[in-house]
């Protein structure tokens, strides 16, 4: 089972966070993501995008992922 660490890991490797925090209990997750990627975006293309990063990892070893996705601004406020 992947740790909250592991799952940080995964994101930050693919995705330019400036902010990340990640919570759960090996199966369920929930994950604060800041990133400028995500401006000019709507929630869902932001999901999307966390979404790809990891990839195979959501079916074969994340049974489920909570996300809030913020732009800088957004996370600022």
């Amino acid at each position: 089972m992947p740790t909250p660490d592991q799952i940080r890991g995964y994101i930050a490797e693919h995705l330019d966070c400036q902010h990340l925090t990640v919570t759960g209990d090996g199966t369920h997750f929930e994950a604060l993501i800041v990133s400028a990627a995500f401006e000019g975006k709507r929630t869902l293309e932001r999901q999307r995008m966390v979404y790809a990063v990891l990839g195979d990892r959501m079916r074969e070893e994340i049974h489920a992922l909570s996300m809030q996705t913020q732009t800088p601004a957004e996370f600022a406020r």
